[in-house]
């Protein structure tokens, strides 16, 4: 197998193509006027794509009527500006709201601190046992691969690092990642990200999912990117031939609004879709972007019409230049509130907050269930209508059932609260909490049953 290489760059010499390959489609977006002289073939070029980016106060203003305030956002220098020429020719460029400007134009509100911010709002860092990758959740892995994108989102939850020509991952970072995936059996599920996995030279990436899909406990290998929302020439037959040969692969799309669902869109998902790919999509909830729940239902709706199954929205995270994008967590509520049993479920994301401080992604959505009493569970409906659910009385809780392979019972010590419902503990205790009520040498509680006998306790027979 090829060795990876030292460095990872972007541009690499072209695929060999086949003869069979499928000729480019024709495209429907329309065009900016600064690139209106460039050739079809260069626009559908994804290697010109990349290497005609806009980056410059000087690009941008043939392009956009900048603001005062997107002036001194792009003087900033706050966060690295990338963006193809086909994605900003989706910006309306005299309309400073257009949902495509704001997620990639800066402004000055980047520069403007708010309570709760972090570099590292997930610490992932915390959760790193070697470079590049996270180990939060018992059973997989994030991977970071690489620290470069076709484009930069202004809100992105690892600004710290992506679009750091100086921090790339090397071979010595692979090496380690795969490494403690290898040794490490409780991990059946790797995702790949970044940065965005498919800006990586092909023979790269290819070489990453080959090695992964040699460790026999890797189950699942998934890959999040936004190239096929910045970048959809960039998903070639060539690139969709060498993908299908991972499988079971998936890839999650990143989609904020339905202006971003284009032709080009379409023909990207498409090649992804008919080569046996399952497609997820994670949004996340943007004040003046898609804060209102009829532009995510329109969202949500061309999804599925792509073949794409919406998976998460996201409450924006508290990075460091992502405040003026913030929503408060009802917003989110409200919105699934006006989803749930208005559209089909499969078209209905789950609403998470990616925990502070690294506690992972938690569910948030309406309250469904009213009351519970012994027997009985009265619930309601997203147009109030409220039942009650008869529950079986002559149920045990103990099942019979039993997984076929015994990893699928492992303890890995990440059992949490389900760790109490199936008896393997008793507490879930805060840090340091029997320290801190050892007050005046008071005894450290533990079960009944646990305890050492006392001597010369009083007998509990009532002798």
């Amino acid at each position: 197998m090829t060795a990876v290489s030292e460095t990872v760059v972007l541009d690499e010499e072209p695929p060999h193509q086949s003869s069979s390959e499928e000729p480019p489609p024709s495209r429907g977006t329309r065009r900016a006027a600064l690139w209106a002289g460039v050739s079809d073939a260069q626009w559908e070029d994804w290697r010109w794509q990349l290497s005609h980016r806009l980056n410059g106060l000087d690009e941008l203003g043939k392009i956009i009527n900048l603001t005062p305030e997107e002036v001194e956002g792009c003087r900033s220098h706050h966060f690295r500006v990338d963006i193809t020429p086909y994605f900003a020719s989706l910006i309306d460029p005299d309309d400073p709201y257009c949902p495509i400007r704001r997620q990639v134009i800066p402004t000055s509100k980047e520069l403007v601190a708010f309570d709760g911010m972090y570099a590292d709002s997930l610490n992932e860092d915390g959760h790193s046992p070697v470079p590049g990758l996270v180990h939060r959740y018992p059973d997989r892995v994030l991977m970071l691969v690489t620290t470069q994108c076709a484009s930069y989102c202004r809100y992105c939850t690892r600004s710290r690092l992506v679009g750091d020509a100086s921090a790339q991952f090397r071979r010595a970072d692979y090496e380690a990642q795969i490494d403690y995936i290898a040794r490490t059996p409780q991990i059946r599920d790797v995702l790949l990200s970044g940065g965005d996995p498919f800006v990586l030279p092909q023979r790269i990436l290819e070489e990453l999912l080959g090695r992964l899909r040699a460790i026999e406990h890797v189950e699942i290998i998934r890959i999040g990117t936004r190239v096929p929302v910045f970048l959809p020439q960039r998903i070639t037959p060539d690139l969709v031939d060498m993908l299908r040969r991972f499988h079971p692969l998936w890839v999650n799309v990143h989609f904020n609004h339905a202006r971003e669902i284009t032709p080009e869109v379409s023909t990207a998902l498409a090649r992804l879709a008919d080569a046996g790919i399952p497609l997820g999509s994670q949004t996340v909830l943007l004040a003046g972007i898609n804060d209102s729940t009829e532009v995510i239902r329109e969202l949500m709706h061309k999804l599925v019409r792509e073949r794409v199954r919406p998976y998460y929205l996201y409450q924006c995270d508290l990075v460091e230049g992502a405040g003026h994008f913030r929503t408060t967590v009802s917003k989110g509520i409200e919105i699934i509130e006006g989803l749930r049993g208005h559209t089909s479920g499969y078209a209905i994301p789950t609403f998470v907050v990616d925990a502070p401080g690294g506690g992972g992604k938690i569910p948030v959505m309406p309250q469904y269930v009213i009351s519970q009493a012994p027997g009985k569970v009265v619930l309601r409906n997203f147009e109030g209508f409220i039942t009650t659910y008869e529950e079986p009385n002559d149920y045990s809780g103990h099942t019979v059932a039993r997984p076929e392979r015994a990893s699928d019972r492992s303890v890995t010590g990440q059992e949490g609260v389900a760790g109490l419902l199936s008896g393997l503990a008793d507490t879930i205790k805060p840090q340091g909490f029997d320290q801190v009520h050892q007050r005046l040498g008071a005894a450290v509680w533990e079960p009944l049953e646990q305890r050492a006998p006392v001597e010369n306790e009083p007998s509990s027979s009532g002798n």
